[in-house]
C-alpha cells in the first residue's frame, strides 16, 4: 500500500478582533494572534462523500499500541449523488493508511441514503480492540457495526442493542479507561417529546445496556453533543434542548455526571438529581437570553445554541459552545464555559464573524486548553484559541487546509487529532499538533 507523504506546515493566522465575553464583570478584550504551532497535515488518501458533515458527531478514536493508532470513520461516496457507503480510514503508527468497509448482512458494503447534519458516524474502540461504529441514523432502527476482534471485519451487528425498532439519532460515543464504551443518542422520534439515553458496552461481557434515560421533557427534545469518561469512571455528558419534534437551533446548553458505582446522576457541583432531567432541573451553562424563544421554525433567527464538546480537566468540565444572541448581529460566537461557584463562568473566545457548527476542545496540564472552531469564510478557516486571564488568542490550526468541518481528540502522547472534512473538494484531512 502506498504510503501517503506528511505535510507540514507554519503560518500565521489573520487577526481576530471584537471578543467579548458573556460575564459581566469580565473583561472585554484580545491579543494579536501568534505563529501558528506546527501542524502535521495528510489528506487522507479516499475519497469522501460530501454529505460527511455534522457537529455532534464523535467521528475519531485513537489508540496506544506500538504506538498511536488513529481511526477516522467517515462517509463514502454511494452508487448515487445521494447516497453514501460508511467506512473507516485507519492511521497505523509508521503513518500507513488502510480501509475498513462497513459491512451489511449480506457482506457488501453498507450504503445509506444522505442526510447532512444525521447521516454521520461515530467511532470507538474498546478495551478489546473492537471497533464499533454507529452510522447514518435519523429516527432510524440501529445501524450499527464492530469487530469481532482486532484486525476482523466491520460487520452489522444491530441486533445486540437494546431499544430495537426505535428511532435513533445523534449517537455519540467514548471509551472509558477500563474498556468499556458510553453511547448517548435521542431516542424516539415523537411528536410531543424525544428524550435522551445513556447506553453501556460492559467490554468484559461483550452486551451493550440500557443506563437510563438520562434527560426528557415533554414538549421537548435532546441533542447529545458530547461526552467524556473521567479516571475515576464518572460519565461525562454535554446536551441542549429544543422544542419538539425537532428544530436547527436550541436552547439551554446543560451538563448532567454519571457515577456507574453508585448508579447517581449529578449536577457540576455533585449535587445528586433525579433522571430523567428536565429543562427547569438541568444544569444549565448557557440560560436563555433577552428575545430567545423555543420555535421549530428553521428560519428562526433569534438567539439559540448550536454546537457544543466538551473535554476534563482532571475531572472538571470544560466546555466550548457557540451561540447566536440578540448582539451578535446574526452571527454564532464562539464560548467556553467550566463550573465555578456553584454555577458557570461563561468566556468569549472568538466573536470575529459567522462561524461554522463545528468545533473542539481539548485540555492538558501544561498547555492548558485549547477551542477549535471553524469560520465561516476565509482562506484558513480552522483556528485554534489558547485562553490566559479571561484572554483568548488564535492562530490556525490547519494553514493551507479549506477544511469547513472539524473534529479533535487528543490521544494518550499529549497531541490532538484533527479530523478535517472539505466538504467543497470531497476531501478528508488528518492533523496532529
Amino acid at each position: 500500500m502506498r504510503r501517503p507523504t506528511a505535510r507540514a506546515y507554519a503560518a500565521s493566522a489573520a487577526a481576530l478582533t471584537a471578543l467579548l465575553t458573556l460575564v459581566p464583570a469580565a473583561r472585554a478584550d484580545s491579543t494579536a494572534p501568534t505563529a501558528a504551532a506546527a501542524t502535521v497535515i495528510e489528506k487522507v488518501p479516499y475519497a469522501m462523500d460530501s454529505s460527511n458533515q455534522a457537529a455532534w458527531w464523535t467521528p475519531v478514536a485513537t489508540y496506544k499500541g506500538r504506538g498511536q493508532y488513529t481511526y477516522f470513520a467517515f462517509n463514502e461516496p454511494g452508487s448515487t449523488a445521494a447516497t453514501h457507503r460508511p467506512a473507516i480510514a485507519r492511521r497505523d503508527p509508521d503513518g500507513v493508511w488502510s480501509r475498513l468497509p462497513l459491512l451489511d448482512q449480506s457482506g457488501q458494503q453498507a450504503e445509506f441514503a444522505d442526510d447532512n447534519g444525521h447521516n454521520q458516524p461515530s467511532v470507538a474502540r474498546d478495551g478489546s480492540g473492537r471497533l464499533h461504529v454507529f452510522a447514518s441514523m435519523h429516527a432510524d432502527a440501529w445501524r450499527y457495526f464492530r469487530t469481532e476482534a482486532p484486525g476482523g471485519d466491520v460487520t452489522d451487528h444491530a441486533a445486540e442493542l437494546p431499544d430495537q425498532g426505535v428511532g435513533i439519532t445523534y449517537p455519540i460515543v467514548t471509551t472509558a479507561p477500563n474498556g468499556d464504551l458510553y453511547l448517548a443518542a435521542r431516542v424516539g422520534a415523537g411528536a410531543d417529546q424525544r428524550p435522551g439515553k445513556l447506553y453501556r458496552w460492559d467490554n468484559a461481557a461483550a452486551r451493550w445496556s440500557v443506563v437510563a434515560t438520562f434527560a426528557g421533557a415533554l414538549n421537548r427534545s435532546v441533542y447529545p453533543d458530547d461526552l467524556m469518561v473521567d479516571a475515576a469512571g464518572r460519565v461525562h455528558l454535554l446536551y441542549e434542548w429544543a422544542k419538539a419534534p425537532a428544530t436547527g437551533f436550541r436552547h439551554q446548553l446543560s451538563y448532567l455526571r454519571h457515577d456507574p458505582s453508585t448508579g447517581a446522576f449529578a449536577d457540576s457541583a455533585g449535587t445528586v438529581v433525579t433522571t430523567p432531567v428536565t429543562p427547569a432541573t438541568s444544569d444549565v451553562i448557557q440560560d436563555l437570553t433577552a428575545g430567545e424563544e423555543w420555535s421549530i421554525d428553521n428560519a428562526y433567527t433569534g438567539p439559540a445554541v448550536q454546537s457544543a464538546k466538551l473535554t476534563l480537566d482532571g475531572s472538571t468540565p470544560k466546555v466550548a459552545y457557540r451561540y447566536r444572541s440578540a448582539d451578535s448581529g446574526g452571527d454564532f460566537r464562539v464560548y467556553y464555559a467550566y463550573p465555578s461557584g456553584g454555577g458557570w463562568v461563561r468566556q468569549t473566545v472568538y466573536a470575529g464573524g459567522q462561524t461554522a457548527a463545528a468545533l473542539g476542545i481539548t485540555w492538558d496540564q501544561t498547555d492548558a486548553g485549547r477551542v477549535y472552531y471553524v469560520t465561516g469564510s476565509g482562506t484558513d478557516r480552522v483556528f485554534a484559541a489558547t485562553g490566559s486571564g479571561g484572554t483568548w488568542t488564535s492562530q490556525s490550526a490547519a494553514p493551507g487546509v479549506s477544511a469547513d468541518r472539524l473534529a479533535v481528540r487528543r490521544d494518550s502522547d499529549g497531541n490532538d487529532v484533527l479530523y478535517l472534512p472539505d466538504v467543497a473538494h470531497n476531501s478528508l484531512y488528518y492533523g496532529r499538533r
